[in-house]
């Protein structure tokens, strides 16, 4: 699940390494005699409390079923206060969990820091051939492996069936398409086209993408957030909430977006598969046949959302490492995820997953698979997370007025630039 990317400052200077593991005595782990795995393992899960949390604690604690003396200390953390408290309780080198549910951007920061355990030649890692390409390489920093994906999202389009009916429109396929499409709505049912959330940047990079645009390139490290097509892209943005085609808010913006949804107050919105269980609660939802998923509208040069998921994660202090090894594989194996797209709607990372029923049967995976495999990855470098804080900033500003487009995406190169030193 995504409510939002964590804004977090670049830390000034790499931490020390992580505490040193502790040996198998020390950690109540695997015993040298039997080789059979005990202990406890303490899971940080980030997913959403309610809905996700509830799948994800009962296939964890169905490990133990395979390693009966294991105990999986399951604790729902919250997306939004995660990454940092992560690295205060690794920095430290107490209170930190054995494994945590890291968003594929944290993975290089929390292993430039020297938080998290190589995972090359571990169990963690059993049938690594059998990982999405594009799963694979967020975990991956300076050539060790430093996490396992345990599922891949993007971003789509979704709409109320119903609405669409009563106002007579089709899914736009264009930004442009979008406003006539939203028009429509208003004239015909009084309701607002399109929720676009405000309060997060993330939601902006489908349409940074769509006008040919990205925040950096890293391999030619390079900014290029305030280039010609960032500024079409905040100004594409800007001019849908202007013209009335979308409404937006400043904070809270995914329970107001939900909520707008769910109770049929606005048509569209964008989303990604961490959302459905969430939608399907929804009054509107009931009857999870009036839920549509569409691709993102296209800008004028491209069409393109942003890759995201989630990896698990060791914590290089673990002092239960095997039994954490272990609880990985198991979370990330190809019948757990099949077990959590049938639940949940979330997308595997492991290719024989798909050729599983519950995989096969489920229609919102069958739709964002191939959107997947298109979507943008983002760069894979340690700073990732905080190019979030500083575009975020002005992309609110934007979208409320208190600044334009060339000024907010002016601002914020200037902050990549004292933040990615000697960036172009």
């Amino acid at each position: 699940m995504r409510r939002g990317i964590t804004a977090t400052a670049l830390v000034a200077a790499l931490a020390l390494a992580a505490t040193a593991c502790g040996s198998d005595d020390e950690a109540g782990g695997t015993s040298k005699g039997s080789g059979e795995l005990s202990g406890t393992v303490t899971w940080w899960d980030t997913s959403t409390a309610g809905s996700e949390d509830k799948v994800f604690k009962k296939l964890a604690e169905g490990f133990t079923k395979q390693h009966p003396k294991v105990r999986v200390n399951y604790v729902n953390v919250p997306f939004g206060d995660a990454q940092n408290k992560f690295k205060n309780a690794a920095q430290s080198g107490s209170d930190a969990p054995d494994v945590i549910r890291s968003e594929v951007a944290w993975t290089p920061e929390f292993a430039d820091l020297g938080y998290l355990a190589p995972l090359d030649g571990t169990a963690a890692l059993k049938n690594r051939d059998d990982f999405l390409k594009q799963a694979a390489a967020s975990t991956k920093y300076q050539d060790k492996t430093y996490a396992v994906p345990q599922v891949i999202d993007s971003m789509g389009i979704f709409y109320n069936k119903k609405i669409f009916k009563e106002a007579g429109v089709e899914v736009p396929g264009t930004v442009e398409e979008l406003k006539s499409v939203a028009k429509k709505i208003k004239d015909k049912t009084g309701k607002t086209g399109m929720y676009l959330r405000g309060d997060d940047a993330y939601w902006f990079l489908s349409f940074l993408y769509g006008e040919g645009g990205d925040m950096v390139d890293a391999a030619g490290r390079t900014v290029t957030i305030d280039n010609a097509q960032g500024v079409k892209a905040m100004k594409a943005v800007k001019d849908l909430v202007d013209s009335g085609a979308a409404k937006t808010d400043a904070t809270d913006g995914w329970e107001n977006m939900q909520a707008s949804f769910k109770d049929g107050k606005v048509a569209m919105i964008i989303n990604g598969p961490w959302a459905v269980a969430d939608t399907y609660a929804g009054a509107e939802f009931k009857d999870k046949a009036n839920l549509g998923v569409a691709p993102v509208p296209a800008g004028s040069a491209a069409q393109g959302a942003p890759q995201g998921g989630h990896n698990l994660a060791v914590y290089a202090g673990s002092k239960n490492l095997d039994a954490s090894y272990a609880f990985v594989e198991y979370m990330t194996s190809a019948e757990t995820q099949a077990k959590v797209a049938k639940e949940l709607s979330l997308l595997p990372t492991r290719t024989s997953a798909y050729g599983m029923k519950d995989v096969v049967d489920n229609e919102i995976v069958g739709f964002f698979k191939p959107v997947v495999e298109t979507a943008v990855e983002r760069p894979w470098i340690p700073e990732t997370g905080s190019l979030f804080a500083p575009l975020v900033t002005e992309y609110t500003k934007v979208l409320t007025g208190q600044t334009t487009p060339e000024k907010g995406v002016k601002t914020t190169g200037d902050s990549y630039r004292k933040l990615l030193k000697g960036w172009k």
